[in-house]
């Protein structure tokens, strides 16, 4: 008998060298880094819907930094860029355009659909330069650190009673550096949108100030252009990007506690809602700070755009809220019998990310894309807690045309039971050394 057994592998083998061949290039290409080349132009759109009432003098970058974002703060009635950031009643957009082809890009036109309102297009410029950084001699010297005193209360979690376990309590006159950062847990993954820097021009600006129309919608065709910007910088913004809904809550008492309610909102990808008070009652300075995570969370990096894989992870870890959700409660007597808080909600829309051509699928070919762009959306309400926001609404009964530029509001006073969030206010100061 021949041997057949060195024939049956030459076969065998023969058999699987497609196969081999395949998976071997397979590996390979797993193994292969992507060569990727930044576009020659970009351009970053911040959209967001504010309702309820702002809070002037706590604008991101303002007084305390960082409070902007869980607070909010007024846009003085008019718009201008950056109010996508501020929390003034209303719809609002920002746009950022840079292109690698023209550094000391000065002008740059955004083409808009006819529903926006704003066609046929925004003009876009570059504002004016920041002021330079002061010299040493205007350098104040730093005054002598006194230390903080009084407590905050962390609670967190709806239902209408406290939860075993609750609150955390940090007292600042004997609390050490690393207990601070053990209790202010707070997340947050907001990335770069649009801002402003040299050589990017940006809307609105001073040359086109026109305020967002309360009807408008971006669904549709968009195009920029300008000197260095290529010309087939074209796009389409799909319905679950458009200008957002506002945020409306419903508030009743219920045993105690806060029972808020809202209306779906279908481009909502997940919910967060937090709050912020002085305790009534308390000796000295007590603050308390509230949200609606599962987990522990102050809430101070939430009320912003956030990355959609962020959102989605928090949502697994239940820090957020489903985006079926529309209901939650506030527990009963975590800021007192009579103490007020200031209520914020945030609707975070899905963050979009477009570019031409498409990044290829294979790794071992170059990614060399001509634009790109980036679109964030957020809808957020602020209230006073324990009263509807048609109470506390601060939304114009006229929204100016969208050639028009707004008019200063006249000031309102403050709602009942809203004195008590400024001393609040003054304790989280005291905490930042501001």
């Amino acid at each position: 008998m021949k041997n057949t057994s060195h024939r049956h592998g030459v076969l065998r083998l023969s058999a699987c060298a497609p196969l081999c061949a395949v998976i071997a290039a397979g590996a390979a290409a797993q193994g292969t880094k992507q060569a990727v080349s930044p576009p020659i132009a970009q351009a970053w759109i911040d959209i967001a819907t504010f309702s309820g009432m702002g809070m002037p003098g706590m604008a991101a970058g303002g007084a305390i930094p960082g409070l902007g974002a869980l607070f909010g703060g007024g846009s003085g009635g008019k718009n201008h860029f950056g109010a996508t950031r501020e929390g003034a009643p209303g719809r609002w957009m920002d746009v950022t355009l840079a292109s690698r082809r023209n550094r000391n890009l000065a002008q740059g036109f955004q083409a808009v659909p006819e529903g926006s309102r704003l066609a046929p297009e925004l003009d876009l410029r570059v504002p004016p330069a920041a002021r330079s950084a002061p010299s040493r001699d205007d350098v104040e010297e730093p005054q002598e650190f006194e230390r903080p005193k009084g407590k905050i209360y962390l609670y967190w979690g709806c239902g209408e009673s406290v939860r075993p376990g609750q609150p955390r309590i940090l007292d600042m006159a004997s609390a050490a550096a690393a207990d601070f950062g053990r209790f202010f847990v707070a997340r947050r993954a907001t990335g770069r949108g649009a801002h402003s820097a040299a050589g990017r021009p940006v809307w609105p600006n001073e040359q086109d100030a026109r305020m967002v129309p309360e009807d408008a919608s971006l669904v549709g065709s968009h195009a920029f252009r300008g000197e260095g910007v290529p010309g087939e910088f074209r796009f389409r913004i799909p319905p679950e990007q458009n200008l957002m809904p506002p945020v409306e809550i419903a508030q009743r008492r219920a045993g105690g506690a806060t029972a808020l309610e809202w209306k779906p909102i279908a481009q909502a990808r997940a919910w967060f809602i937090a709050a912020m008070g002085a305790k009534s009652g308390g000796a000295g300075e007590e603050m308390v700070l509230w949200s609606s995570s599962e987990v522990p969370e102050t809430g101070m990096g939430l009320i912003d755009y956030q990355t959609n894989p962020a959102v989605d992870r928090w949502l697994k870890e239940k820090v957020l809220l489903p985006p079926d959700r529309t209901r939650c409660e506030v527990p009963a007597g975590i800021f007192g019998e009579e103490g007020g808080a200031m209520l914020r909600m945030i609707a975070y829309g899905s963050e979009l990310d477009l570019a031409h051509p498409p990044r290829p699928a294979d790794p071992r070919k170059p990614w060399n894309p001509v634009w790109a762009v980036k679109l964030r959306v957020k809808s957020v309400a602020s209230a006073m807690l324990g009263m509807d926001m048609g109470a506390t609404s601060g939304e114009r009964s006229r929204r100016p045309a969208a050639n028009e530029a707004a008019a200063p509001e006249p000031a309102r006073e403050a709602p009942a039971g809203g004195a008590i969030v400024p001393g609040a206010i003054e304790v989280l100061k005291g905490i930042l050394g501001r």
